[in-house]
Formats: structure tokens, C-alpha cells, sequence
């Protein structure tokens, strides 16, 4: 991995995300960080390593600023570049509560933006880009095991990332040169899981799992997990399956 490598991650200021950043920068790649606050320290770690880092401040739950950050990630895609690599990590768990109490219409709006709107907007612009230069590029789109089985309290969550495995297949079947992957991440010690754990037991039955999960030490770290996950993304085989799951890998 060198400076001709362009990695953007969007979702990028804390947990996987930033993980996965800090890495690729200090491999020495050309990386664009997406998301509302900047990361600390990775600019420290770009310098360290000479590698080039561009953060853009974006509320990919907004339409409008998606759509205006998606224009600027285009036109920073340069013939300097030889391969692009795009990895929608960006993601929201709420609304969580029963469907018989998901009343908020604007909670459940913003969560479909980000978690699928965003994906669908920040690829067709990278693949443009890309295509009319003749840059190859690979889609890493981080999905969930939610998204494939139902959970109780997570119907807007699950139904995003079902949705994210649905557009992944669809894409690779129009664009049969751009490799691309759902894949579901196992499960990672971040600041979602902390959330996970503080959300009502009527909201989320399934809560006390995800606390004996915690106390048990079996989450994943997030550099642990960032490590495999770029691993994967930079397999030759990468794209042959579409909808994947990490842990399936040791």
C-alpha cells in the first residue's frame, strides 16, 4: 500500500472507522475521512508517515450535504491515483424501540439516509469518477448481521442493512467490473455497543446478551477488527462474494 492508493472511509471519527483509518495511513496511503467531527490524532499519524489526509465535515443524515460532500470526493479522485478504494463504514443504530412505537418520523428518515441513502450517493460518485479515468476501484460496504435476521427492537436498523446487502448485489450485477462486498463486521467494542447496552430492556429484549457479550471479553477491538477487515478488502479474491461475514475468516 503507497501514496497512489486512495482510501475514503466514511464514519470515520471514532470506533471502526477511525481504526481502519489510523491503518491506512500509517501504510502510507492518501486517505478522505467523511463524517461530522474529525478523528483525533490521525493527523499525527499522517505526518509520521508522510501520507496525505483530507477530512471533509459531513452530516451524512443530511440529503443536501451528502450530495455536496459526494461532488468534492469526485473531483479529489486525480489520474495520480491507481486504485480507489471506497468503505462505507458510516452507520446509525436508533431508532430502537418495537414497531408498534416507531413513531418518529424524522428518526427513521435520517437513519435510512445514513445508513443506505449515503452508501448509495458516495458510490455511484466514486464509480463515476473512477470509470471515467479508468481507475480500478473496490466498494467495502460494512453491513450486519442484523440486516439477516430479525432482531426484536431493531427493525429500522435490520431493514437498512438488509437494504445494504440488496443494492451490494444489485450493484455488482450492473457493474460486474467494480468489486464489491456487504459485509457484516462480527461484533466490535465501540461506542454503539456501549449504546446497545444502555438502551431500555422493553426497547431491545436482546440487551443482556450484548452485556454478557461485554463483560465476558467477547468483542472484538476495533483495531483488531479494522486490521482483518482491510486484510479482506485488499484480497485478490475480494468481490467473488457479495454478501460476506468476516468471522467466517480466522
Amino acid at each position: 500500500m503507497d501514496a497512489s492508493t486512495l482510501f475514503i472511509i466514511s464514519g470515520a471519527s471514532r470506533g471502526l472507522g477511525a481504526a481502519m483509518a489510523q491503518q491506512c495511513l500509517a501504510q502510507g496511503a492518501q486517505v478522505i475521512l467523511l463524517s461530522r467531527t474529525e478523528p483525533a490524532g490521525l493527523a499525527e499519524t499522517a505526518a509520521q508517515a508522510g501520507a496525505r489526509l483530507r477530512f471533509l465535515p459531513v452530516d451524512l443524515a443530511n440529503v443536501e450535504e451528502t450530495q455536496t460532500i459526494c461532488k468534492r470526493v469526485a473531483s479529489a479522485i486525480t489520474p495520480e491515483v491507481r486504485r480507489c478504494w471506497l468503505i462505507n463504514n458510516a452507520g446509525a443504530l436508533g431508532p430502537v424501540a418495537n414497531t408498534a412505537h416507531l413513531h418518529d418520523g424524522d428518526a427513521i428518515s435520517n437513519a435510512f439516509t445514513l445508513n443506505i441513502g449515503s452508501v448509495m450517493l458516495l458510490s455511484a460518485a466514486v464509480m463515476s469518477a473512477c470509470q471515467g479515468q479508468r481507475i480500478p476501484c473496490r466498494i467495502l460496504n460494512i453491513s450486519s448481521g442484523a440486516g439477516r435476521g430479525p432482531v426484536a427492537g431493531w427493525a429500522v436498523y435490520g431493514a437498512t442493512k438488509a437494504a445494504m446487502d440488496f443494492y451490494s448485489r444489485v450493484l455488482a450485477l450492473e457493474n460486474p467490473d467494480v468489486p464489491v462486498v456487504s459485509l457484516a463486521p462480527g461484533v466490535i467494542d465501540t461506542d454503539m455497543q456501549a449504546g446497545i447496552r444502555n438502551t431500555s430492556l422493553q426497547a431491545f429484549p436482546g440487551r443482556e446478551r450484548f452485556i454478557q457479550m461485554h463483560e465476558q471479553g467477547e468483542l472484538a477491538s476495533a483495531r483488531d477488527a479494522a486490521a482483518r477487515i482491510l486484510a479482506y478488502l485488499a484480497r485478490e479474491d475480494f468481490g467473488t462474494i457479495v454478501v460476506d461475514d468476516i468471522r467466517k475468516y480466522s
